[in-house]
C-alpha cells in the first residue's frame, strides 16, 4: 500500500513541479520582465488558491478522517495546524533567504549569492504546498472513493496554476538582473524540486505512523496558511494602494473552491 502512496504523490507533486518549470521557461519567450502589478496579481492568486486549499482539501479531510478513526478533533487538527505555522516560522528565521524585489535577506547571516537566496525564499512557499498535494494523493491512494481522487487532481491543478506564474516569476527577474537564461531558468525550475522532495517525505512519514494522517493534513495547513500571511498577502499589497491584489486572492479562492467542489 505504501508504494501506491508514494507512487500517487509522486505523479501529483510532480504535476505541480512541471508547472514550475514551464513557467520558468518562459524566459526563453517573453522578454520583459514582469510589471509589479502582475506580480501582486500572481501572489494574490497563489494566497488565495493556498488559503483555499487549507481548508477544503487539508482541514476538513483531516477532521474527517479523526472522526473516523474514532479521535477528537480538536487535538489533532487544532494541534497539527498549530505545529505547521511554528515549523514554517522556524524556517522563515533560520533559512537565509531574500523576496523578490527587496534588498534585505531574512534568517541567519548568510554569504550566499543573491540568486541563490531568491530561489530559497520561492522554494519556503513550495514546501507546505508539496506536502499538500503529496498527502492528498496518498489519501486518494488508500480510499477507492473516485471524489478522493478528484479532490487530489482538484489541488494539483489548483497547485499547478499559481505555480506556473510563480517559476517565471523567479526566471524573469532574475533575467532583467542580467543573469543568463539558462541560469535564470535553473533557479526557477529549482525552486519547484521541493514539491516532489517535501511531498513524498511526508508520505513516508505519515505512512509510518499509524493515526498521525489528520496530524500531518491539518500540519500542511497551518504551515500554507502561515506563507499566506506572512509572505503572500503582504508582498500583494506592496507599493501604490490598488485593489488588484485584494481582487486576485479573492479569485485564486474561488477558483479552488470550484475545482474541490465540481471535481471533489
Amino acid at each position: 500500500m505504501l508504494q501506491r502512496e508514494l507512487l500517487y504523490a509522486a505523479l501529483g507533486t510532480g504535476f505541480t513541479c512541471l508547472a514550475t518549470v514551464l513557467g520558468a521557461a518562459m524566459v526563453f519567450f517573453l522578454k520583459t520582465d514582469m510589471t509589479h502589478t502582475m506580480q501582486k496579481v500572481f501572489l494574490g492568486f497563489a494566497a488565495g488558491v493556498m488559503i483555499a486549499a487549507s481548508v477544503w482539501s487539508l482541514l476538513i479531510p483531516a477532521m474527517d478522517l479523526a472522526e473516523a478513526r474514532g479521535q477528537g478533533i480538536l487535538l489533532p487538527v487544532g494541534g497539527g495546524f498549530v505545529l505547521g505555522g511554528l515549523f514554517l516560522m522556524a524556517l522563515d528565521r533560520l533559512l537565509p533567504h531574500l523576496h523578490i524585489g527587496s534588498e534585505e535577506a531574512e534568517g541567519l547571516p548568510a554569504h550566499w549569492r543573491r540568486t541563490t537566496m531568491i530561489v530559497l525564499a520561492v522554494t519556503l512557499h513550495n514546501i507546505p504546498e508539496g506536502m499538500a498535494v503529496g498527502l492528498s494523493f496518498s489519501v486518494a491512494a488508500q480510499d477507492a472513493a473516485p471524489g478522493t481522487l478528484a479532490a487530489a487532481l482538484a489541488l494539483a491543478i489548483g497547485m499547478g496554476l499559481q505555480n506556473f506564474p510563480e517559476g517565471a516569476a523567479v526566471s524573469l527577474p532574475m533575467r532583467s538582473q542580467g543573469v543568463s537564461k539558462g541560469r535564470a531558468f535553473l533557479c526557477g525550475a529549482a525552486s519547484g524540486v521541493v514539491e516532489p522532495v517535501f511531498g513524498l517525505l511526508t508520505v513516508l512519514i505519515a505512512g509510518s505512523v499509524a493515526g498521525v494522517m489528520p496530524w500531518i493534513l491539518s500540519f500542511a495547513a497551518g504551515a500554507m496558511i502561515y506563507v499566506v500571511v506572512e509572505e503572500l498577502i503582504p508582498e500583494a499589497q506592496l507599493g501604490e494602494h490598488s485593489h488588484a491584489g485584494t481582487a486576485s486572492v479573492m479569485a485564486g479562492f474561488l477558483i479552488m473552491m470550484l475545482l474541490d467542489v465540481m471535481l471533489g
